[in-house]
């Protein structure tokens, strides 16, 4: 499953430069799919659904700092536990229970994600 940040959130941002994917980001920023991976351009999404990875995507909060669904791997295939939650002073980096995903789902977006 995915991480998500709670409403809990301090607003530090020791959760951002820790992200192997760059799937968080500050609240209101605009993200990408190839921000922080190996994407460029024209994609297809492990779920069929074609995205230019270099177009900015609508932020998931404008308040809080959010992490995107579809680039968290969990930091499967890079540490053995999230390091969001791992440097989270509040604790609000938690399992997003919307987004339950097995390990092998985790770690097919981690390679999608970085080419290999």
């Amino acid at each position: 499953m995915a991480i998500i940040i709670t409403d809990e959130c301090i607003n530090c941002g020791a959760c951002e430069p820790e992200c192997p994917n760059t799937a968080i980001y500050e609240g209101a920023d605009d993200w990408r799919y190839k921000d922080g991976t190996k994407l460029s351009g024209k994609i297809i999404l492990p779920d069929g659904t074609e995205v230019d990875s270099d177009a900015a995507q609508t932020p998931i909060s404008d308040d809080i700092y959010y992490i995107v669904s579809g680039k968290c791997t969990e930091c499967k295939g890079f540490h053995d536990e999230p390091q969001c939650a791992a440097v989270c002073p509040v604790d609000c980096c938690v399992p997003d229970d919307n987004y339950v995903e097995s390990e092998e789902t985790l770690l097919n977006r981690q390679a999608f994600l970085h080419n290999e």
